[in-house]
């Protein structure tokens, strides 16, 4: 089944808007965060006009509603990385959330002054600041699976570092920069094999590919909504039912709790353990719905969708002379295009590109080590999803030739 881009696209008011006159969004920013379909714009603001209350903690009929909602969108998402259960999907605020409540809770619980964690080049910040932080405080020791030049991790470099016993391996799913689709099913196996607990980020897999992490049979995973057509202020962590029991709750509050005494208190079941206070309502009624929509698109459609523009967005960013991409070839990658060009710095290629309305991101993507990997201090990135167009390709490409012609 191909994709109907210009249906799917009238189901985003944001991609109708001109920034000038005459000048219409080409949006090639959806690494850092995705539009919005109608219908999940649409579901916050009911429930806002509608539904509006706390949960867990009224009996009237709004908190109930407002209850229901809140915990049939948890069941979507579960379903959605098929996950055996809800309880074992946790609200947080977004991706780095996730990562560091693993890092401040079974790491803290888990690990030891010497015990090693493995981490990749390509990490995000986000899943490298929290083993920092936990180095520097505990002794932890930190070490790093390379990226080739071709943007692929060395396995064979991962296999010998397995040998030393690690208690964690802690990687991205797909790059934000190299857009590389890392193996993470041999990894995670290679992994459990060595002893070691297993940490996924699939900030930018479980937007755009189907992920599941039964089959995967990762330990723990974090996602954001934000990025996967939902609302900021909202992500997940998944994690296996008997690691998420035995670890201790990350904040302490209202609604984590099953009892509070004035020297004593017991935390609550999963999932509410690690959720304590008001959480995101409305936001989570968003990230259902944004579910509700990728599901009725399919995933495998919006991955072949997304490789077709990928390819045909090398294939013409390759043409122009001076340009740089980053990252392995199509069929190893997914909807990233990252960039430099031999005339321009990436801050003044997006700025230019922004007079045509076109939209990208510039600078490190909060990948700094990875950047130094490369010896370079910023890349331009152009990235796709479900409601990318070749045409957008093409504007992109020309706005590079109008980049071209002012600094040379």
């Amino acid at each position: 089944m191909s994709l109907d881009i210009e249906h799917i696209r009238q189901d985003f008011p944001i991609l109708k808007r001109e920034l000038r006159p005459g000048v219409k969004l080409v949006y090639l920013d959806s690494t850092a965060t995705a539009q919005k379909p109608a219908s999940v714009i649409e579901a916050m603001d009911s429930f806002y006009r509608l539904s509006n209350a706390n949960i867990h903690r009224g009996v009237h009929t709004l908190a109930e509603e407002s209850t229901a909602l809140y915990e049939q969108a948890r069941e979507k998402i579960a379903r959605f990385i098929n996950a055996a259960s809800p309880r074992q999907v946790i609200y947080t605020r977004n991706t780095t959330e996730s990562l560091n409540l693993v890092a401040y809770t079974w790491a803290r619980a888990n690990l030891k002054p010497g015990d090693l964690v493995i981490l990749t080049e390509m990490e995000h910040h986000s899943n490298l600041v929290p083993w920092h932080m936990l180095a520097a405080e505990r002794g932890i020791r930190l070490e790093f699976i390379p990226v080739a030049e071709n943007g692929l991790l060395d396995l064979d470099a991962y296999k010998k570092l397995l040998e030393l016993g690690p208690k964690l391996v802690s990687f991205t799913h797909m790059s934000n920069v190299l857009g590389t689709i890392n193996p993470a099913k041999e990894i995670i196996a290679l992994a459990h094999a060595a002893g070691a607990v297993t940490m996924l980020d699939g900030a930018q897999s479980v937007p755009h590919f189907a992920v599941d992490v039964k089959a995967l049979d990762v330990d723990f995973m974090a996602f954001s909504a934000h990025k996967m057509l939902g609302p900021t202020g909202i992500g997940a962590l998944y994690g296996k039912t008997a690691l998420l029991e035995a670890m201790p709750p990350f904040l302490g509050g209202g609604d984590m709790i099953k009892e509070v005494k004035l020297r004593s208190f017991r935390a609550n079941d999963l999932p509410y353990k690690f959720e304590a206070g008001t959480p995101a309502i409305a936001e989570a009624v968003g990230f259902g719905a944004a579910v509700d929509y990728l599901n009725s698109v399919g995933m495998d459609n919006v991955a072949a969708h997304e490789h077709e523009i990928t390819e045909y967005a090398l294939e013409r960013l390759e043409e122009i002379p001076g340009v740089k991409l980053f990252g392995p070839e199509a069929k190893f990658k997914g909807g990233v295009a990252a960039f430099t060009l031999d005339c321009a710095h990436p801050h003044d290629v997006a700025q230019i590109l922004d007079g045509d309305g076109v939209a990208v991101r510039a600078g490190h993507h909060c990948a700094q080590p990875l950047h130094e990997k490369f010896g370079i201090p910023a890349t331009s990135r152009a990235s796709f999803y479900l409601y990318s167009t070749k045409e957008e390709v093409d504007r992109l490409v020309d706005g590079i030739y109008k980049v071209k012609k002012i600094f040379s």
